[in-house]
């Protein structure tokens, strides 16, 4: 009873599944999609903005004398995730439905989480300071390499957009350097309103989701899946972060890192933003493949949190070491 009172719901999670309910149901159409693409648009790019503005480049620079630990989280992040996920896609349709291969593809392309691979890091009394600079290094980089990576990876699904690459680069690329160039000015004003500036990148994400799943619906998406698909996609995403999680454990303990590094790397190399991954959809593929694309990307995200937080639970239980002096406090 007390764990379950200590439960608490996701809002977050249930808006985005909401929106896709509700597109299920009361998709826009017509004048109502077009300008609600455009309304997508313009919150895409002021999001990306503020990620430029946000994100903290010190933070990155300081973990740069760590490289082999953040080596080793990036290939885990931009290697082995979409080596397993194209290897899934390779795999009988009675297993991966073709429909969803391309979802699948995007998600092992996308870059890690910053808060959550943080907090669990954190929670699991692991090298805080090391998560905080890979995280960083991983959205950084993420955001020039997984449209390119995602866009050759799905070149054979024929669901990339033709105008890609040029919008990627209007879309997130431009305004993210923006952000980054502004940050000696607004970089103070962004993190005093970090909280109000969270819920529009949230409520940004919504929208997308919204927008896509109307496209996929009038497309009709609910046709060409079904329940038993879901299913199936549910198993898959388990398998592959059970995958994932256990690679990059035995990686990092064979490789002689400490035990707080080996818990950044499992925490750190484990997790896919979607955050990043719902512009970046929106972006590089075409609308009616991008709301279909998002549903991997929402059930993996849900099915790493619930993973990682029982994960780092266990880490934080264990007797031998004190919580590591590194600079970071972590609550």
């Amino acid at each position: 009873m007390n764990l379950i009172g200590r439960i608490k719901p996701d809002w977050y999670l249930i808006f985005i599944i909401g929106a896709g309910v509700l597109a299920s149901v009361l998709p826009a159409r017509g004048e109502a999609a077009v300008w609600l693409g455009g309304l997508t648009k313009v919150a895409i790019a002021v999001v990306f903005f503020l990620h430029g503005a946000r994100l903290p480049r010190e933070a990155v620079i300081r973990g740069i004398v760590h490289w082999r630990l953040h080596l080793t989280i990036l290939a885990a992040t931009f290697v082995l995730f979409p080596a397993l996920t194209v290897g899934m896609t390779l795999l009988p349709a009675w297993i991966t439905p073709p429909e969803l291969a391309a979802g699948l593809i995007l998600l092992g392309c996308l870059p890690s989480t910053i808060q959550s691979s943080i907090a669990f890091v954190g929670i699991a009394r692991g090298n805080v300071a090391a998560a905080v600079a890979s995280a960083s290094a991983s959205n950084l980089i993420g955001v020039f390499l997984t449209p390119l990576l995602a866009g050759l990876l799905m070149h054979t699904e024929g669901a990339v957009n033709p105008s890609a690459f040029t919008i990627i680069i209007v879309q997130l690329l431009v305004p993210f350097a923006l952000g980054q160039a502004a940050r000696p000015w607004v970089g103070e004003f962004v993190a005093r309103r970090n909280k109000q500036l969270g819920l529009l990148d949230r409520g940004t994400i919504v929208l997308i989701v919204y927008v896509a799943f109307s496209s996929a619906v009038v497309e009709g998406v609910w046709s060409r899946l079904g329940a038993l698909d879901l299913v199936r996609l549910l198993v898959l995403c388990c398998v592959l972060l059970a995958a994932v999680l256990a690679i990059t454990a035995l990686a990092a303990r064979a490789l002689g890192f400490s035990k707080e590094d080996q818990i950044a790397i499992v925490f750190c190399g484990s997790k896919k933003s979607l955050a990043s991954g719902a512009p970046i959809a929106a972006a590089l593929l075409t609308p009616a493949v991008a709301g279909v694309a998002m549903i991997p990307l929402m059930v993996f995200h849900q099915i790493q949190l619930m993973a990682c937080a029982a994960l780092a639970q266990r880490y934080a239980q264990r007797p031998d070491t004190p919580p590591p002096d590194n600079g970071v406090q972590t609550g």
